[in-house]
């Protein structure tokens, strides 16, 4: 799974050619969950804290996910996401 942003020991990747709705993956832990870009909706498990912390993240970067997954549509490379702080 390309990375496209890390913090607080969260991964947040994307893959090339996925299907629709648009999301991005996250892996915490041993946890992994889906979740929706537009609405939020999770698939899969995070514990509380973690799960918070990528909403916020979210928040800031809807639309630089949004572009990467057009960029994935097309098989380009996807551009790095500045990490929650």
């Amino acid at each position: 799974m390309p990375e496209i942003s890390r913090f607080y020991g969260i991964i947040i990747g994307m893959f090339f050619n996925e299907h629709n709705p648009p999301h991005f993956h996250v892996k915490y832990e041993e946890y992994n969950a889906e979740i929706t870009i537009k609405d939020g909706i999770v698939t899969g498990r995070l514990p509380r804290r973690a799960l918070n912390l990528v909403f916020e993240w979210l928040d800031m970067h809807r639309d630089e996910l949004l572009e990467n997954w057009k960029r994935g549509e097309n098989c380009e490379s996807f551009i790095k996401i500045e990490p929650l702080k």
